[in-house]
């Protein structure tokens, strides 16, 4: 167990790839383990299997002809952007993974990478961490040990449903946006989207032209911009499900043959063992310190666990964050203090009365949050002109979502921009 520095980074997607850079740069030990067949987690679209009915067998949520809802300019890194080529500002899935292993190659991260092996379990030992992993090629299981986790498995791939009356009894189809592919199997039906974030709308966008009718279920107080999609007919919550369909609380009454269900996905880390000290209360993970570094075990950091912020941008800014204590270039403040900023973080939510499972949303609390880790760990924040396009980009999925992708966004430098229409 006579180990210096070694690193351990959970999952090869977008947030362990960075990990796995900045570690390396920092003169760690580093070693990434993904379980699939090729990095970029989220970003790789599988085509449809036979028992993909089957959620816990599908890592990936990826649909296909899908175009992020982020502009590009916002999705590289502090010091690898997207090439000037890719002229369009909200690109392809593909162009994303594309990126990803351009900035794994330019960064000679592929020697790092063990590509089909499992985290089974990890847990700690006296002042290290033991990691059981699966070599999947081999079918063979063996340990090894580290001084630092970074848990970078993502939060897409366990779905989360609704409780709804009589959902057992509803006789149609039911699947999860995690499952959405391709809109040929709504040709000529009737279908029910339940929620309206970034997954129900784009989603209702792609099938419209397929379906006979979508009615889009949701609980905001002011339609969401569909106009240019005539058969979609914006409903409230639902009351109860029917054996064909559903009734509202309005008291209106639907039939349909699917639903789809785009509300969200649950936090999960199965392979961490009970003593790591961690626990996922209705999407709460804790206790973390400035959502990232494990305050019971502070040599465990996970990455991307904050919602509704600029993702690529903030795994960067949270791994500098938790580099520096790790290098020991700075002192983490003691768990007291760290669990008195907690609660303190917790006690503004309340205030607020956000429920738990908001718990790591940031939203327009997200800037200041860029702030704080900068400044508490002396590392250089995220560009202000990447902060503003941000602001600019907003929430227009849901108010021009027939238009809002044909913005373009060019740096000018690390504080302005300029924005065209393509």
């Amino acid at each position: 167990m006579n180990v210096t520095n070694r690193v351990c980074i959970i999952g090869a997607g977008t947030a362990g790839l960075c990990a796995l850079k900045n570690s390396i740069e920092h003169g760690m030990q580093a070693t990434a383990y993904e379980q699939c067949d090729q990095i970029g987690g989220t970003w790789v679209y599988y085509e449809p299997t036979e028992n993909e009915e089957h959620e816990d067998d599908v890592q990936s949520s990826m649909y296909k002809d899908l175009r992020t809802n982020l502009p590009k300019e916002v999705m590289g890194f502090a010091d690898y952007d997207f090439p000037e080529s890719v002229k369009e500002s909200y690109i392809t899935c593909g162009e994303v993974l594309t990126f990803l292993q351009s900035y794994a190659k330019h960064f000679n991260l592929g020697s790092h990478i063990k590509l089909r092996h499992e985290i089974i379990r990890v847990r700690p030992r006296r002042d290290i961490w033991e990691v059981l992993i699966k070599d999947m090629a081999t079918d063979q299981y063996f340990i090894e040990y580290f001084d630092f986790v970074f848990v970078c498995n993502g939060h897409y791939t366990k779905p989360s449903y609704p409780t709804i009356k009589d959902l057992d009894i509803y006789e149609g189809q039911r699947l999860h946006s995690h499952l959405y592919r391709t809109p040929d199997m709504f040709k000529d039906q009737n279908v029910l989207i339940i929620g309206v974030g970034p997954s129900g709308m784009d989603i209702a966008a792609h099938i419209h032209d397929s379906a006979k009718e979508v009615y889009l279920s949701h609980h905001m107080e002011t339609n969401p911009n569909t106009d240019f999609m005539t058969n979609v007919i914006h409903k409230p919550d639902l009351e109860r499900f029917t054996k064909t369909g559903a009734v509202f609380k309005d008291g209106s009454i639907e039939t349909f043959t699917f639903v789809i269900f785009c509300t969200g996905y649950k936090y999960t880390f199965p392979f961490l063992s009970t003593d790591c000290g961690i626990h996922v209360d209705d999407n709460f993970v804790q206790p973390l310190y400035k959502h990232c570094i494990n305050i019971n075990y502070n040599t465990m950091s996970f990455i991307g666990i904050p919602f509704n912020v600029l993702p690529s941008q903030v795994f960067d800014l949270q791994v500098r964050f938790a580099l520096k204590f790790y290098t020991k270039q700075i002192q983490l403040p003691d768990r007291a203090e760290m669990l008195a900023d907690l609660e303190h973080d917790l006690e503004t939510r309340r205030s607020q009365k956000l429920p738990k499972k908001r718990a790591h949303f940031l939203g327009p609390r997200q800037f200041e949050y860029y702030n704080e880790l900068a400044t508490i760990a002396d590392i250089t924040n995220i560009k202000p002109v990447i902060q503003s396009i941000m602001r600019d980009d907003g929430c227009k999925y849901i108010s021009r979502l027939n238009s809002f992708r044909n913005a373009c966004y060019k740096c000018i430098n690390d504080n302005e921009y300029i924005k065209y229409e393509s």
